[in-house]
Formats: structure tokens, C-alpha cells, sequence
């Protein structure tokens, strides 16, 4: 893609993955130039979602982020915090994480899924005022489901490697896996939340 389709990028908004009652819904911190370009969620190169989520147990295979639809059918959702796109993280300001925290929270509400796990524990902390929040599983629910923070998959973020992340999700699979299954969705499994906010 070129420079120019990236600049045009900023401040679009990528449609979530997810589907009532999923057993666990990713939230990133907002998408980057590149996903907003392709409608792709964690699509730009150097992130490590897809391989990381493979290796954790939660995908039979790695997915390409245009594969993203998939999701759904194996309880697995993606929203994100601020839903405008940018090309860092750190464009963003302490207010965009608040209202993001109030609408993930609606959203959460509303697709009742068994864990929200956010990954970045920047944004965790921001979005919900949790200043001294770690990585892992928290003591508060979010929207009726349990949290887990998770460390950021983004190749910026070099003091986690692919093979320590994917033990950290590792963690919250296991998690999951420990949970009685969810009730099946009544709507099924949908890509574009027409209600998109986070």
C-alpha cells in the first residue's frame, strides 16, 4: 500500500468481529493505518496477533488477518478500545480511552461474552482507571464479563517475544477452556457491528 492510502487512513473506522456469546473478545488499543486500509484487524506486518494466538491454542492454524471472519466460529471476537485509526498508539489522549472504556463497556454488555481479554495494559489502565493493573487476569468484570490484560502483540513492543506472549494467552485459553460453555449465540456469528464505537 502506498503512503498515500495510509495517510488517507487516519481516523477511519474498522468494523469489529463479533457475534453474541462468544467465549472470548480480543480488544486492541485502536487500528493502525494498515488495518484501516485493508478492513483487517492486526494487519500490519510486523504484529504478532495472528502466530501468537495460533501458538496459545486459540486457532487450529494461523490465520491470516484476511481470514479474520473466522473468529466467530471459534468464540472469538475483536473490537477495540478507540475506534478511530491512527498511526501510533500514542496519538491518542487520556479522554479517547475514557469514552472508549464506556462504550467497550456497553458493547460487552451487550454481546454478554465470557471474557474480554485487552491487549495492552496501557490501555487497560487508561480506559478503566486501573493505574496499577498487570498482566493477566484482573479482579473486576467488565460489562458482566471477566478481564484479562494481555501484553500488546505489536512488534513495537519488544520487551515480550512471540514465544512469551503466546504463554500469556496460553494462560487465558487455559481459562477458558476451565469455564462452562456458553450458550449459543442467537444471532450467529457476524463481521461489521453496525453499533461500532471501541
Amino acid at each position: 500500500m502506498t503512503p498515500e492510502e495510509l495517510s488517507a487512513a487516519r481516523g477511519r473506522i474498522v468494523p469489529d468481529v463479533v457475534a453474541g456469546g462468544l467465549r472470548v473478545l480480543f480488544c486492541g488499543i485502536n487500528p493502525s493505518l494498515t488495518t484501516a486500509v485493508t478492513g483487517h484487524h492486526f494487519a500490519h506486518p510486523g504484529n504478532r496477533f495472528w502466530p501468537v494466538l495460533h501458538r496459545s491454542g486459540f486457532t487450529p492454524r494461523q490465520l491470516r488477518p484476511s481470514e479474520q471472519a473466522e473468529l466467530p466460529g471459534l468464540g472469538i471476537g475483536i473490537t477495540n478500545v478507540v475506534a478511530r485509526a491512527t498511526a501510533r498508539a500514542d496519538e491518542l489522549d487520556a479522554e479517547e480511552f475514557r469514552q472508549g472504556g464506556v462504550a467497550l463497556t456497553a458493547k460487552v454488555e451487550r454481546l454478554a461474552p465470557q471474557w474480554l481479554a485487552v491487549v495492552g495494559i496501557t490501555a487497560y489502565r487508561a480506559a478503566f482507571g486501573e493505574p496499577r493493573a498487570r498482566i493477566g487476569p484482573q479482579d473486576r468484570t467488565v460489562g458482566g464479563a471477566r478481564v484479562w490484560a494481555l501484553p500488546n502483540p505489536s512488534g513495537l513492543n519488544a520487551h515480550w517475544t512471540v514465544a512469551a506472549m503466546a504463554e500469556e494467552y496460553g494462560r487465558l485459553r487455559n481459562a477458558v477452556l476451565d469455564d462452562p460453555a456458553p450458550a449459543p449465540s442467537p444471532t450467529g456469528p457476524r463481521t461489521g457491528d453496525p453499533d461500532r464505537t471501541g
